[in-house]
C-alpha cells in the first residue's frame, strides 16, 4: 500500500533539530529546492577532485558548518578523502581525514541488516506479529503487538509514536545520562498510535530499539555484539565500533561535534552518552567504513537475494529527505538524483554529527558528514545537495 505520513520526519534522532527547524520555518516557509553544487562532467579526474573540494569548501563556509568530510568512491573505483573547515573550534587544528563520527541513525541500516539475517536462518519472519519475540511488550493506546508486524517495525509503517521528544527540553540535561532500552520504549509506547499498523508511513526510533530487543530476545546475545559479530567484523570494517556502555568517548582520531539552536553558541556535544540511540543511533564509524558497508549490503555481500530483495521493497516516505519524494524499505531508503536515476542511502543525525550518503551499485557512491547537526531547512538541504551534486558529477 502507499503510506502517508502524519508528521514530517527525518532519518535520525530528530528532536533536537526538530526543535531548531520549528524556528528555521518562521523565516523559511515552504519547501526548498535542493541547493545542488554542479560538479563538471569532465574526464579529467583533477578537475573532478577540485570540484569535489570546492564544494565541501562551500558546504562549510556558507552553513556554519565547523567542519566536514567526505570519502567519494568514482566509477573506476577509485576511493578519495576530502576535508574542509576546522576539526576543533578551540584549537583550529584541522579536521581528521576519514574521522570517526557517530553515525546515528545509519545504525538502523546494521540493525535492519542483523534481523534480515535471523530471517534468512528461518529464525524471524518478517510478516509474523511482533508479539510472537517479544511478549506484552507492545501495548498502549491504539497500539497492539498482536498485529504489528516486524516488517512494520523495520519500514516505519507500524503507527508507534517516536520517543526522541525527550530532547526538545535541552539537550544538556541528557546529554551524559545512561538510558536502559526499556526506557526508550516505554517512552514510545506512552504515547497513542500515530495510525493503525501499516496505515502510515512515520519515522520512529521506537521501532529500532524494539527490533534490537527483538534481535537480543531470539539470539540470546547483546545486539551491540551481534552487529559487530555479523556486519562488522564481516565486512572488516576496522574503525566502525558499538560503544561499550558508559563508553562516551570516540576512540580514534575524529572531529568535534557541536550543537546550538539559531542565535545561540555553538556547545561542544563531543563527549556523550549514546545510549539514547541505542539500536537506533549508537554506531561510531568513518565516511569509509559507512561507504563499504553500504556497498557490501546493496551488492549482497551481507544478505541473501531474497533477503536483500525484501528489504528493497519501499513505501512512500514522505519527509523522509528534505527533498521529498523519497521512499523507504526495511532500514534502507533511496535518494533521488536530479541527473536521473535512484540511489540507496540511509541519512544519521546527531547532536554533534549529520552524516548523509548515496551509493549506486557497481558506481559512484558519497559519504559526507558535518560536525555541527544543520538548524536550518538551507544547511540541511544543501548538505544533501553536496550529495547529490557529487553523484550527478
Amino acid at each position: 500500500m502507499t503510506a502517508v505520513s502524519h508528521r514530517e520526519h527525518r532519518p535520525a534522532r530528530r528532536s533536537a533539530r526538530r526543535r531548531a527547524l520549528s524556528i528555521a520555518s518562521a523565516v523559511v516557509v515552504g519547501g526548498l529546492a535542493a541547493a545542488v553544487v554542479a560538479l563538471p562532467s569532465s574526464a579529467d579526474p583533477a578537475s573532478a577532485r577540485d570540484a569535489t573540494q570546492r564544494s565541501l569548501n562551500a558546504l562549510v563556509r556558507d552553513n556554519g558548518f565547523p567542519g566536514a568530510l567526505a570519502t567519494v568512491r568514482e566509477r573506476d573505483g577509485r576511493v578519495r578523502d576530502y576535508t574542509a573547515g576546522v576539526g576543533d573550534l578551540k584549537t583550529k587544528s584541522p579536521v581528521p581525514v576519514n574521522g570517526q563520527v557517530r553515525i546515528a541513525s545509519n545504525t538502523k541500516a546494521f540493525v535492519a541488516t542483523v534481523v534480515l539475517q535471523l530471517v534468512g536462518e528461518g529464525k524471524v519472519r518478517l510478516d509474523v506479529p511482533v508479539e510472537t519475540y517479544l511478549p506484552n511488550i507492545v501495548r498502549g493506546e491504539g497500539i497492539d503487538g498482536r498485529v504489528i508486524t516486524v516488517r512494520q517495525l523495520l519500514q516505519h509503517t507500524s503507527g508507534l509514536a517516536d520517543y526522541d521528544e525527550i530532547v526538545s527540553d535541552g539537550y544538556a540535561a541528557i546529554q551524559h545520562r545512561y538510558f536502559e532500552p526499556r526506557e526508550m520504549v516505554d517512552l514510545g509506547l506512552a504515547k497513542p498510535a500515530v495510525f493503525a499498523p501499516g496505515g502510515g508511513w512515520s519515522y520512529s526510533n521506537t521501532n529500532y530499539v524494539l527490533a534490537g530487543l527483538l534481535v537480543q530476545k531470539v539470539t540470546g546475545r547483546p545486539i551491540g555484539e551481534e552487529i559487530t559479530r555479523r556486519v562488522i567484523d564481516r565486512v572488516g570494517l576496522r574503525h566502525t565500533y558499538w560503544p561499550a556502555q558508559g563508553d562516551q568517548s570516540i576512540r580514534e582520531a575524529h572531529p568535534r561535534g557541536y550543537f546550538g539552536l539559531p542565535g545561540e553558541p555553538l556547545a561542544d556535544v563531543t563527549e556523550m552518552d549514546p545510549s539514547l540511540g541505542w539500536a537506533a543511533g549508537q554506531l561510531i564509524s568513518t565516511p569509509r567504513d559507512l561507504e563499504e558497508f553500504f556497498r557490501a549490503l546493496v551488492g549482497g555481500g551481507l544478505l541473501g537475494p531474497a533477503e536483500l530483495e525484501e528489504m528493497r521493497k519501499t513505501v512512500d516516505a514522505p519527509g523522509a529527505s528534505v527533498r521529498g519524494g523519497e521512499r523507504y524499505g526495511l532500514g534502507l531508503q533511496t535518494f533521488t538524483l536530479s541527473c536521473g536515476g535512484v540511489a540507496w542511502t540511509h541519512g544519521g543525525d546527531s547532536p554533534g554529527y549529520e552524516t548523509r550518503s548515496a551509493l549506486v551499485a557497481g558506481g559512484r557512491s558519497v559519504v559526507v558528514a558535518v560536525t555541527s547537526l544543520p538548524t536550518t531547512l538551507e544547511a540541511a538541504t544543501r548538505v544533501e545537495g553536496f550529495v547529490d551534486g557529487v553523484m550527478c558529477g
